[in-house]
Parts: structure tokens; sequence; C-alpha cells
């Protein structure tokens, strides 16, 4: 039986003339939609995700023309105009329809912003914060009282976190609102899709989500690019292949070239433009750089002006362009789904393999790029963690809705538990966030400006006063940005923004790259780096926040991989020979051994334990450890961590480092050190912002990320001393655990070390220890290319004494 039949005249005629015919998860999703049921959407990019998200509204206001808000569209980013233009206006100007669009993100001027909320759109397209800013208004209940579909692009992309807690408890409100709201919910690939299905549902009941699986496409061509045949001992960021990759940009029509940091995106541009002998126009796009410049680039790309553009995360999500031919992810991709959703970046043609190329920096990055691809082949994507919604989050939102009418606790407690983050709040959790709101808690409550709700009889509460509403709606968010301060050039062309951590380390004089040029620093004027174009070579601008951690399904592979001597087969040369060594000169662990090994080198002694944690957990474990050996008497000089091993080194050797990593380590040192370390602070600064404690603007005037330091810091310090169980200071420890220690990852690591550890005293520096030891040596270097052709050199020495059997 034809689809055909079900879609209004003028949206067959439109296929049609484009020799198109819909496809089948389209079709589903509007069958769906007349049926007035829940769908999650479940395609590979390029399958026509968006549009099939819009099909239903678009028929349903073809063949009934309504005035007034019908559909919200609800994607991650701010940069939403390139995509929706060619996915959504484009179809709608060409089949003539009488549909308004229009988008409300924080740079909408205000003017569009208070029409809208007079004679709204058929169509929003807005993100989580600006939905949750419109629901703070008394009019939000006029607003959304016969809205009929709430569409969210790129559930995967942010479901997980605190903007998928705001927009959850966004969405309860809206249900409240208009009972009969249908949510539809649009992700890539995702290994659990019933996790999101109970996301998005009404209360959590997966069962009223219907799914949608988009045909599955052509298999992408995967394939890791080594030159010559040889990967480096150490580093990570893939910098030896540049001469390649612009031998891939010149042969290919579009090449995205992915980097993990805002960092290395700025190295790598710098080294295709000196390698760039053709001319070739390369742009280069990250989340630091100035609005204009970003909406320059994305234009020249949508344009096909663009041969090459160097980016980060920042174009993982919403941003398709179906002229890139191929995708090359600089280091080692992470994690499979991240990579499966960069690949699918290239060609949005369904039926043809989208290329994509990964540059493994070191050799063990030579596993984790195996690994990951091995996994793709096995259709193995990461798990979804999804874990319950933050406190911070949820006092923000009472407010909001405060902010909009008073409200009956009970009634607002039940529509908040309906949000699947928030099911399982607890009576006196409400409370007590309640309270928070109402007096700042027992320390603070002796200070006017904590008060922002007052009980109004009848279990109802309002806020204190009038302008509360207004402080709320200019702070309210949950993206917390690190200080930042403005690169200018003199005449005022603005750069984009640098972290005030890093530029507290420049001075006048001082050269950085950053946007693609070479800056020398003028003066610092305020909160602006004034700086002037310079020919010369400067450093790279590095940006605070959590690394990137290889995922834990990954990190089991490459155990397994390396422990599987019959896969070794498949390796290249110089990898083979490095793992062929490494089991004559100490051994090869078993996947669930945890090998420590020590040695004298250079008249110090190291330990290197090989845990495939991740990054961030040997980060942690090292502060740690570095101490229980200064309280030992070891005298520890330092330790060095990357995403598969943790070195300590200092001047006496280690005997027994099965006492190092002894499990009482997360007890009582483990507390101590995140209170004494600035971890709990910086978390502490996000939260109080988050949860309205702390304000970044005032009306007329906008703190600086300093002045906002301060007031957070006085206040961390306040309940610190007062109210050790504050609200905000438990929700600080839950942000710091969960996402700057990556704690339960540390927990597998000690138990795993009390239980396998394998201890070997190798007498010198083994093959395996190269990639760690050289990073100790790059740590002594000042930035640039001479510091690069040094380690070149020590790393051969090192990887000499390692590989020599005699």
């Amino acid at each position: 039986m034809s689809n055909e039949p079900d879609l209004p005249l003028v949206i067959r005629n439109w296929f049609a003339a484009r020799g198109w015919e819909p496809r089948r998860h389209q079709m589903d999703m509007l069958r769906l939609a007349r049926a007035g049921k829940n769908a999650l959407l479940v395609a590979a990019t390029g399958s026509g995700k968006t549009l099939a998200g819009f099909l239903p509204t678009i028929a349903e206001l073809t063949e009934k023309p309504t005035e007034g808000l019908h559909t919200l569209y609800i994607s991650p980013l701010k940069a939403l105009a390139v995509d929706v233009q060619r996915n959504l206006l484009g179809p709608i100007e060409e089949m003539g329809l009488p549909i308004r669009v229009e988008t409300r993100t924080g740079d909408t001027p205000s003017d569009r912003k208070a029409r809208q909320r007079i004679r709204p759109p058929q169509i929003l397209l807005t993100t989580p914060e600006s939905l949750s800013l419109l629901l703070s208004y008394p009019d939000s209940f006029t607003i959304f009282e016969n809205l009929r579909t709430i569409v969210v692009d790129e559930l995967h992309g942010f479901a997980k976190g605190k903007r998928g807690d705001l927009l959850s408890l966004s969405m309860a409100r809206l249900q409240k609102i208009a009972p009969n709201l249908r949510r539809v919910g649009l992700s890539a690939t995702i290994s659990d899709p019933d996790a999101y299905r109970s996301w998005l549902a009404p209360d959590a009941d997966m069962d009223e989500v219907e799914i949608v699986q988009g045909d599955p496409g052509a298999e992408p061509h995967l394939s890791i690019l080594i030159p010559e045949g040889k990967i480096p001992w150490g580093g990570h960021s893939g910098r030896h292949a540049v001469r390649e990759i612009m031998d891939l940009i010149e042969r290919h029509k579009t090449t995205l070239v992915f980097c993990n940091t805002r960092g290395l995106a700025e190295l790598i541009f710098q080294d295709l433009w000196s390698a760039n002998d053709k001319g070739l126009p390369i742009g280069i796009h990250h989340g630091s750089l100035a609005q204009e410049a970003r909406r320059k680039v994305e234009a020249a790309m949508a344009a096909g002006k663009l041969r090459g553009l160097v980016a980060t995360a920042s174009l993982d999500l919403g941003i398709d362009w179906g002229d890139v031919d191929l995708v090359v992810q600089m280091g080692a991709p992470k994690g499979s789904s991240r990579l499966l959703q960069r690949i699918g970046r290239a060609n949005h043609r369904l039926d043809e393999p989208s290329e994509g190329v990964v540059v493994p920096g070191n050799r063990f990055e030579y596993l984790e790029a195996r690994a990951a691809l091995d996994a793709i082949d096995d259709g193995e994507l990461d798990p979804e963690n999804f874990r319950p919604g933050t406190l911070d989050v949820l006092a923000q939102h009472i407010l909001g809705v405060a902010c909009a009418a008073p409200f009956e606790e009970h009634e607002l407690l039940a529509e908040i538990r309906s949000s699947a983050p928030y099911a399982g709040l607890k009576d006196e959790t409400f409370t007590e966030v309640l309270n928070f709101i109402a007096t700042g808690g027992y320390a603070l409550k002796a200070y006017d400006r904590f008060r922002r709700l007052v009980p109004a009889g009848d279990g109802r509460w309002r806020v204190a006063r009038p302008q509360i509403a207004a402080q709320h709606r200019m702070n309210a968010g949950v993206i917390v940005e690190q200080p930042l301060l403005t690169v200018r050039f003199r005449n005022g062309r603005r750069l984009g923004t640098i972290e005030e951590g890093y530029a507290s380390t420049l001075a006048p004089g001082d050269l950085f790259f950053f946007a693609g040029l070479s800056l020398e620093v003028e003066q610092f004027k305020d909160t602006d780096v004034i700086v002037r174009a310079s020919s010369r070579s400067g450093r790279i601008v590095t940006y605070g926040g959590q690394r990137m951690s290889m995922s834990t399904h990954l990190a089991n592979r490459v155990r397994h991989m390396l422990a599987d001597r019959n896969d070794w087969h498949r390796f290249p040369d110089d990898v083979r020979e490095w793992l062929e060594v490494q089991e004559r000169r100490s051994t090869i662990p078993e996947p669930e051994q945890l090998l420590v090994e020590t040695f004298e080198h250079e008249k110090l002694h190291y330990m290197v334990a090989y845990s495939f944690e991740g990054w961030n957990a040997h980060q942690s474990l090292g502060m740690l450890i570095t101490r229980r050996m200064e309280n030992a008497g070891l005298k520890p000089l330092g330790f060095v961590a990357n995403d598969y091993a943790l070195a300590c080194y200092g001047l006496h050797p280690i005997t027994d480092p099965k006492a190092l990593f002894s499990p009482d380590i997360l007890e009582q040192e483990f507390v101590d050190w995140v209170e004494q370390s600035l971890l709990l602070k910086t978390a502490f600064r996000e939260v109080a912002v988050i949860g309205g404690l702390v304000e970044r603007h005032h009306p007329g005037k906008k703190k600086s990320g300093r002045q906002v330091s301060f007031s957070t810091d006085l206040i961390y310090d306040v309940l610190r001393r007062y109210e050790p169980g504050h609200l905000l200071l438990r929700a600080a420890w839950d942000d710091a655990r969960a996402r700057m220690t990556e704690l339960g990852r540390l927990v597998r690591l000690v138990d795993r070390a009390s239980a396998t550890m394998l201890h070997v005293d190798t007498g010198r520096i083994t093959p395996m220890a190269i990639p760690l030891m050289v990073i100790i040596g790059r740590e002594s270097l000042p930035p640039g290319a001479e510091a690069d052709a040094t380690l070149l050199i020590e790393a051969e020495a090192l990887a000499d004494e390692a590989m020599r059997l005699g």
C-alpha cells in the first residue's frame, strides 16, 4: 500500500519535483503524529531527520491552518540558522506555504522577542535556556496553551547533562499548560534507545514513546592514517601527518578536520596553513571564536567556498553540510559513538558511504583508534550514563515558575516528578530546595538579598518582590563560562575570547595563536586583551575544563587487544614490534590485571601504572598517590598522566606500590584533597550561579568573571564554616565527583589494584612507558617548533634504551 495518500498534495508535489520519495521513517513519524503518539526517531546523520521531525507539523498546518504557536523545535545550539534554513525554511518557501518560522536564542534582538510573545509564529526554533526564560513570563500560559508538538533535536547531545535537566523540567511545565502536547525526539545512533524514551516521556513512562528506527544506510569507509608506516612515540595531536592531511584536502571536495581541544584546533590550523602550498581556502571553527567569525565560516561552508575546516565539538551537533566528503579525526576518537557521529558529517546521502580517517598521535592511540573502528564494525556504541537531575537546576526552574505566577507546593512537586531526571525527588529534598530559594539557607537567611520566595498562604509561594523576576531572567541558564577576556585589535575588531586563567600567563610582547592568526599582546585594558597581528610564531591558547577521556568500553577493547597475541598481526610493524619487545622486557597485562612497572632512569625512580581508566581519573589518582609518597618519605617530584597510564616519579625507589594504591585512599585523603584543591571551589561557583545565589548580571551592568569568582568564594567560605551540609555545597560535591574526577573509574582502578596488581621491577625504561616519559620531557620545554624537535630527539633516545633487548 502506498504511503503517499497520507501526504497533502502540495507536499507530494514538492517531493516529486525533486525526484525524491519520502523515506520510510519520515512516513512513520507522520503516521504516529496523526495517531497523537509521542515518538523518538533514531537515525544516522544525513537521513533527513530534521525534515522527519517537521513533516507532521507542515502537513497539519497545510490541512488545518492555525494562528498561534503550534510547534516548538529545541536545539542544543544557538547556531540554528544555516542548517534549518535548508531543512525547513527552504521546503516551506518552495511549497509556497504561509507558515511563519522564527528563531529565539540569546542572540535574538529584544524587540523581536517582545513581538514573539504578542504574536508568536507557528513554529519557533529555540534552545533549552530560551524556552525556560519564556516560561518565566506571566503570559506563558497563553503563549503555550495551544501548543501541539515539541521537537527535541540532537537528543543524545545534551539529555544526560544539566541542559537536559532544564529542558525536562520545561517539558513537564509545558505538559501542564497544554495537556495534549506531543513530544518528539530526534537522535543520531545511540546504544540504549529505551533510556532516551524514558527521558522524553511524560512521567518517565517509556511505553508512552514509540521508537522509529531510521534506515541504517551504507557502512562508513573508515581508515587509520599512518604516514610512511610510522607512528610517533609520544604526543596526542597527529601533527606528524599534516602533509598527508593536506594531500587529502587537495583530493577531496570539502574536508572537516576534527580536533579534541580548541588549542589543538589552533595548532593544526597553523600546521595545515604552512603546508597549504596551493593556497586552498581553509577555515577554523571553535566555541571561543567571536560569533561573527563563526557565522562567516558557517556561511562559507554552506556556500561550498571552503576546501577544509578545522573544528572542535562546536560542530559535533546540529550543523550539516552536504558537500563534506571526508572527515579527519586528529588524535584518538575517545568513543565509538562520537567517532560515528563525526564521520556522519561526511556525505549526506544515505545510500553512499561516509569516508573517515583517524590520525593517531602515538602507539597507544593507534590501539584506541583500532578499537573504535572494531567497535563500529561490531555495532557497539558508548554506554548511556544517565544520572538524577541536579538541585541547582531545580532551584533555578522553581524560581522561574514563581516568576510566571504563584504556585501551589504539592502541585508543583507532582509536576517536577513527572520529568524523568526528578522522578525520584524526595519530599524533604524538595522542601530543602524551596527553603534555599526562600532564605538562602540557615547561614545566609539574615541577608535580605537571598530572600527570593515568600509563602502566600494555603501552601502557595510567590516571588518576594517584583525585581526578582527581572534579575532571574538576566541570570538564568545552565552554561557557566570560565571568566573570559575579549581579544581585540586596536581598531575595535573582536576576534573572540580567552579564559582569564590563560590570559594571566600573558604579558605585553607575548605571542599566541588564536583565530588562525599569530597575535602579539599590546596591552590589557579592562576585560580586553589588545593585540596586533604578527608574522612571528606564538604559543597555542589553552582552555580549562574537563578533558575528554577514552570511554570505558574502548578501554576494555584496548585491554583485550593488548592481551590477545593473535590480534597483533593486524597492527603496523612498529606497533607490533613495540608490544613484542614490551613482552620480553617486562610483560603484557591480562585484561583484568593492573600492571605496575618500577625502574630507575637518569637517577630518578619511576612507577608507571597501566590502568586505561582515562586522563581525568589518572589525574586525580596522581595527586593522591604523590601525596602518599610524600607522607612515606619517598620524596616525589611529580606525576604525568594520559588516558592509558599514570607515571609518578621521585628521589627514592618505590618497592611496595600496592600500599600506595590501598582502597582507603578514596576515603579521607580523597575528601581532603578535593576540599583543598580548586576543584570544589570551581564546582561551587557553577552551582551558585545556576542556583541563583550569585548573579552574573545586574540591570545595566554585567559582573566580570573575577567579580563573580570573588562573590562565590566569600559565600563558599561562609557555608563551609557555618553550614557544611548546605544544599549547594552538596551539589558542588556531586559535580566535583561526577564531572571532574570520574570517581567511578577511580574506584574501579583502586579495586583492581588491590585484587590484581602485577608489579614488575624492570630495572630500566620499558617500551610501554615511553609515551608518558616523553610528556615529562615536554613539560620542561617552552612550546614551539624548537621544542618539538628537541622532544623528537629525546623520544628516539628513550626508545633506543627501551627497545634494546641486551
